[in-house]
This record gives structure tokens, sequence and C-alpha cells, in this order.
């Protein structure tokens, strides 16, 4: 896509692209009739504090070009993405910076809002990592208008200092602060952009789906968004960072930089590199003691953060928003990125495909091959040995306990639509998200001829109808009923989109889910 655009996009009306915040005038670009403002700066921090207003300027300020990345202790190394902007993006903790795409800068035509949270944890990415994320296509084909943004992740958005003062009160928390900053600024200042703040719509994936629970959680963000969709993130309990645990990262970090507790401060002045050796050898020291993985994020504190829901229970201040929420048919199983066997997978006879199952399942191979079939009757059985199970059973819990909650719509979903790339490849984690952003067609491992640029109309149109209405229900898109009572209805994204009631109910009874080890997907650190 960034190819494309990069050498035909005609860039039109530079002076007239210009929009007037609360702190100053902004000057973006016209892009085929669609406004785009890059680096708008929605707050400003000093490192461990919460986020400050933006300061006003007098003049015009460019908004061209894309903002500052937060830091990364390590950076993630893609499997079919090699060269997106993320990788040549400034990396600083002055990154409190979004980008806006709107067809319209007209005030008062109050278009819908949806704010796009990136994944990569709490701990690596921004609104740029992906080429998918670019918003020009989404907010074209569904008339809306389309915010990405970056925040302070990681030891810098997640390390609680309390212990060492009163101004470090929400040090664990100034990466959600962030997110409510960034919200904060959407209520004040889209309308400017032709955006609707009384409707705004909160999607993300993988660590963007678990920011957007955080916002759920959030009293702090409780009326600054309308619709909230979790994509293969954020619905799975019992992994969270804890203010106990997160104050033991603190001290290790001070014991392994020689900074006494009284001296606390020098933290906010060390070097980042130095700050981030440190935190990387904190949360490995932890992660042994504790013998499970642990990561910076986010813990309940009751202000910016209540807890996971399925934890602690939902909060009574957005109970009346609509959630959108499902996973993919491979996450991280995918045959791809987890290999198993020789070979392409569709290329297997049937004979080398029974003896990979059995091999996996035992005495119980013949069953799931029958559930498989009744549940997926046009898929190749060797997908069983790529199909996830771990994250669909999360999204369905997570949906039932919402359902029961909320005074409004849940609905799930499932994508299970194959890609060619590779000799033919199970949907991956991320695989959805091109098609969410209408941009699949200008991605060569999601494309398919005759398929992508269907299926993208009708994935794109569900979430930009639920941006619009709190519904996925709309104009191309099949019947899709809403979560409930004892039955699992789930939207199936395939070469057929279709809604099912229970189709894999039994195929997930009988599948245990298989746990990934995450440190083999995070690449090598810098």
């Amino acid at each position: 896509m960034y190819i494309r655009k990069l050498t035909s996009q005609v860039i039109l009306d530079y002076g007239r692209a210009e929009v007037h915040t609360q702190a100053g005038t902004l000057r973006g670009v016209i892009s085929d009739g669609t406004c785009i403002f890059r680096g708008v700066r929605y707050a400003q921090a000093q490192r461990f504090h919460l986020p400050e207003p933006v300061t006003p300027w007098e003049g015009v300020k460019e908004a061209i070009t894309y903002g500052n990345a937060c830091p990364e202790i390590f950076t993630c190394v893609p499997h079919d993405q090699y060269t997106v902007p993320h990788y040549f993006t400034v990396q600083s903790e002055d990154c409190q910076f979004l980008n806006i795409w709107t067809q319209s800068i007209e005030k008062g035509v109050k278009k819908p809002v949806m704010v796009w949270f990136h994944g990569g944890g709490m701990m690596t990415g921004s609104g740029v990592e992906h080429y998918a994320y670019d918003g020009e296509e989404l907010s074209r084909f569904g008339d809306v208008v389309v915010v990405t943004l970056n925040h302070r992740l990681n030891v810098l958005g997640f390390l609680d200092l309390s212990a060492y003062g009163e101004e470090y009160r929400y040090s664990g928390n100034a990466g959600l602060a962030d997110l409510v900053a960034a919200l904060q600024w959407i209520h004040e200042n889209i309308a400017a952009f032709g955006g609707d703040p009384d409707n705004v719509m909160l999607f993300g994936q993988s660590g963007g789906g678990s920011k957007v629970v955080s916002m759920l959680q959030s009293p702090r963000a409780a009326g600054l968004f309308h619709r909230a969709c979790l994509q293969s993130g954020g619905m799975r309990p019992g992994t969270e960072m804890t203010r106990s645990l997160s104050r033991r990262l603190a001290s290790f970090i001070l014991e392994y930089l020689k900074i006494s507790p009284e001296h606390v401060k020098e933290l906010e002045s060390i070097h980042y590199d130095e700050l981030a050796c440190a935190a990387d050898y904190a949360a490995g020291r932890l992660s042994r003691e504790e013998g499970r993985p642990v990561m910076y994020g986010p813990f309940a504190d009751q202000d910016f953060y209540s807890g996971h829901p399925l934890e602690h229970g939902f909060i009574e201040d957005t109970r009346d928003v609509p959630v959108l929420c499902g996973s993919v048919f491979g996450e991280f199983l995918n045959n791809y990125a987890s290999p198993v066997g020789t070979g392409s997978k569709n290329s297997w006879t049937e004979e080398y495909k029974y003896e990979l199952l059995c091999t996996e399942y035992g005495e119980e191979t013949e069953k799931i091959i029958e559930a498989f079939r009744k549940a997926y009757p046009d898929k190749n059985t060797a997908d069983i040995l790529f199909m996830d199970t771990d994250m669909r059973q999360n999204a369905l819990a997570f949906a039932r306990q919402r359902a029961e909650f909320s005074r409004a719509g849940v609905y799930n979903f499932l994508f299970t639509l194959e890609s060619p790339f590779n000799g033919g490849t199970v949907p991956w984690h991320n695989a959805e998200i091109p098609y969410v952003f209408h941009n699949a067609e200008y991605l060569e491992p999601s494309f398919i001829p005759g398929i992508t640029p269907a299926v993208q109309d009708i994935v794109s149109g569900a979430w930009v109808n639920f941006a619009k209405t709190g519904s996925p229900n709309g104009s191309g898109v099949p019947q899709w009923d809403a979560f409930g009572g004892e039955e699992n209805r789930t939207m199936v994204f395939d070469w057929e989109c279709r809604l099912e009631t229970d189709h894999d109910k039994e195929l997930l009874e009988l599948c245990p889910a298989r746990k990934v080890d995450f440190s083999k997907l995070m690449g090598s650190k810098k």
C-alpha cells in the first residue's frame, strides 16, 4: 500500500488542509480527497509523570510527517513485513502523537471516529508498525474519521515508583494515562476534523485489544468512547501485572543501576539504553523468581485501571458500551510461523496428515478429525495442527461474560480465510487487520484474486457499521446476531462469510489449548 501511495499519490490543496485545534492551527495534506494530519501532538510528559496538555503555539504547525515512536527494549521481527515505516521512525520518549484521516474538515458534519490502538503488547510497536495501519482507505470506504496513535510503553509507561514518593503515584500506569490523554484530546478537538466526539469507537489488535480492555475498565476514560472492539487480545485473564510485582521490578532496576531509593529521581535523567538494560535484567530476574514470563504492563489501581473484567468484573461506567470481539483461526500456531511437518500442508497425503495428527493427539485423533469436519467441512484436516483454541476460547468466555453484564450488544467473530502465502497459510496473528482497514488488496501475503476485495468489503463494512450504530449489521454484511444465552453466535469470515451457532463447540472441547513460547516471537533485542 505504501509503495502504491509513494509512487502515484497526488498531494492537493496543501494550503487548504488547515484545522484550528484548541492549542493552535495544524496544516496537513489532502490526498485524493482525504485530509491527512500526521504527527499531531496530543500531550507531553516528563519521564514517569502524568501527561500534560499540549502547549499552545502561534502560527501554523505542519502535520505532515509521523511523530516519534516510543523507544523499544526489543523490536519484534516480522514474518511477512520487513520495511514498514515503524522501522525507520525516530524513537523518542517524546512520543505522544496521533494521526488523523478524514473526508471532511468541516465542523458539524459529525462523522464516526475510529481510534486504533496498536499491538505489540505493552512493550513495543507504534501507530505505523504495519502497512495496514494506514487509515486512508478505511476513512474513504466508510466515510469515517480514523485515528492511530503512539504512547509510552514498557518501562517508560509501566514502572511503579510510587513507593519512592507521591510524585510517582501514577508512574505504573503512565502508558494508560497517555491513552486517556489521547481520548481527551480527541473529545475536545475531533469536531474540527469532521468527527463526532459523542460517537468514538476504540479498536485494537493483540496488545491493542488489551489497551481497549484497559479503557473499558478505566474510570478516567469513561464517557470518552462509545464502542469497543477487541481483536485477538485483551480477553485472557490471569497474566496481568500487579502493584507488588511492578514495585519489585523497580527495586531490581535501582539495584542494577546502583541507585539508592533516596536518589530515585536519577532514573528520570539516565539514558534510555541504560534504563532499558536495567529493565531487561529486572524482568528476567522476576520471571525466574515467579516461574513465568513477567512483562511491563498496567496493574489495577482503581483509578486508571480497575483490573481485568474476567477477574474483577466489568465497571458500571461502561455498561452501555457495545463490544465486538474475536480472533483468527491460527493466531501464533499458523503453519508459516510455527511449521509442522515437511513441505506445504496443502500438498500432504492423507496418510501423512493422519500420522502427524496422531503424534499430536494420540487416541483422540479420530474424534477430533470428525469434529473438525463438522465445524469446517471445506477446510483441510491438516489445519487442525495449526488451529488456535486458546484465544478462541478466551474470546468466547469474554463475549459470554460481557453479554451477561452489558445493556448493549456483544458480537463475536472468527477470521478463518486462508492466505495463498507460502503455498497456503492459515490466518496468523494480525491477518485480519488489512481487511479491517480495507487495505488487504495492497498487501501481497493477504491478497486472493477475486476473493479479497469482496471479503474486505464485508469485514471493513461490519467495523464501520459498528462504529456508526453499535451494531455490525448493515448493507453488505450478513445478518449478525448478538452473542447471548447458551449459544455461541459467531460471524465466520471466509470465502463465504456466515453466522454460525456453536459450530466449533465440540471441537474446542476435544482440543486442548496449546501454549506458545512468546519469548521466541519477540525477536532479537537491540
